[in-house]
């Protein structure tokens, strides 16, 4: 005999016969079925049992399955897990909503058991896929065996992205990292982050860190499942205590919507066109470390001429003055009122020479990116 468990389906309904007919038409094909006929019982069989996927009835007395998907996505035990609804309702406005919290899927009752079976199938399907994808990224990542230096864009060879750029590392294995991704002829995204720790693994993680960049801001996913992505693969390939801070900007000069996901990273400054800057803050964990990490995620309409200042903590931060970025970031806000006039390309540079003249001695890596919508 094999070793292989099967699959483990969690059904939720408050018809118990829908119960049984689920189990029978599963179990007969060689998956493990548990049930729930209300919504506290499924969160807990949930939590409990950690199923591989999840039918789950919409209409049910007491908590909804609106209400318990709800949980089930803002829990981390449990937020990877498939759902597929249950639903008698064929409305366009019950599907559309089910699919925003987050829903991979829906059957119509009264549903035949080869239609359950059938989306069993294809859902688990396209979770081993997911998985596999995050799987074979972190091996091949885990191959890197030598040092091999980030190649860091300049704002020559992308010249459509609008930016400038200010880098300085500490030491020659510097922790701090920046890249500018073409997502499409209308949408540009721009890294910044920080990995914990000036050793020469830093250096080497940089490399690995812009493949998986390339791997997966694209536009199949969205700025926060890129992240995702990119989280779960370092997860699996930093050494024990190692992480990273970062920030990313996802910006559609098209729809003039900008997408901001933080990740334990200073705040963004915003300097609109025309009007006083401010401090974007916006709380997230940091990269590297937890599976189920939570990143703070702001979306905002733009205007032509708006810019945006990217950096790491050692511009804001002073083991020597005992200066953090919480406190330091707003120092930046005069400096940065005085750029306003100064092309962007320069911008970074001329905040250097701002806050700490010509000639400094920095106590940390440095970047500071500088991009104009």
């Amino acid at each position: 005999m094999g070793n292989t468990s099967p699959y483990k389906i969690l059904s939720v309904d408050d018809q118990r016969l829908n119960l049984i007919l689920i189990e029978k038409s599963l179990s007969k094909e060689g998956y493990r079925t548990v049930s729930a006929e209300n919504g506290p019982d499924a969160l807990v069989m949930a939590l409990k049992e950690k199923p591989d996927l999840i039918l789950l009835d919409i209409e049910m007395p007491g908590e909804s399955g609106f209400d318990v998907i709800k949980k089930l996505k803002d829990t981390p035990e449990t937020n990877a897990i498939p759902v597929i609804f249950l639903t008698g309702d064929t409305g366009v406005a019950s599907k559309l909503k089910g699919f925003d919290l987050g829903a991979v899927d829906y059957i119509t009752k009264p549903f035949h058991p080869l239609e359950v079976l059938a989306r069993v199938r294809l859902h688990l399907k396209l979770s081993i896929a997911t998985n596999s994808l995050i799987a074979t990224q972190a091996n091949r990542l885990k191959q890197v065996t030598q040092a091999q230096a980030a190649l860091l864009t300049t704002p020559g060879d992308k010249p459509d992205a609008s930016f400038g750029i200010y880098y300085k590392a500490l030491e020659e294995a510097g922790g701090d990292f920046y890249d500018i991704l073409n997502i499409s002829d209308t949408i540009t995204g721009y890294f910044v982050a920080d990995f914990s720790g000036h050793d020469i693994t830093a250096s080497f993680l940089t490399a690995s860190l812009k493949a998986l960049l390339v791997q997966n801001c694209t536009p199949v996913y969205t700025p926060a499942e890129s992240m995702k992505m990119i989280n779960d693969v370092l997860v699996a390939i930093l050494p024990a205590g190692k992480y990273l801070t970062a920030c990313y900007l996802h910006l559609n000069r098209a729809t003039k919507k900008m997408i901001i996901i933080n990740a334990g990273h200073p705040p963004v400054v915003c300097l609109p066109r025309g009007a006083d800057p401010y401090l974007i803050t916006t709380e997230g964990d940091v990269l590297g470390i937890f599976k189920d990490a939570q990143f703070g995620i702001q979306s905002r309409t733009v205007s032509k001429g708006d810019r945006f200042f990217i950096y790491s903590d050692g511009l804001v931060e002073s083991a020597e003055n005992k200066v953090t970025w919480v406190s330091g970031a707003a120092s930046l806000l005069p400096a940065c009122r005085q750029l306003a006039q100064v092309p962007y390309e320069n911008a970074p540079t001329e905040l250097i020479h701002h806050l700490f003249g010509n000639d400094f001695s920095a106590e940390d890596d440095i970047v500071v990116l500088c991009l104009e919508v």
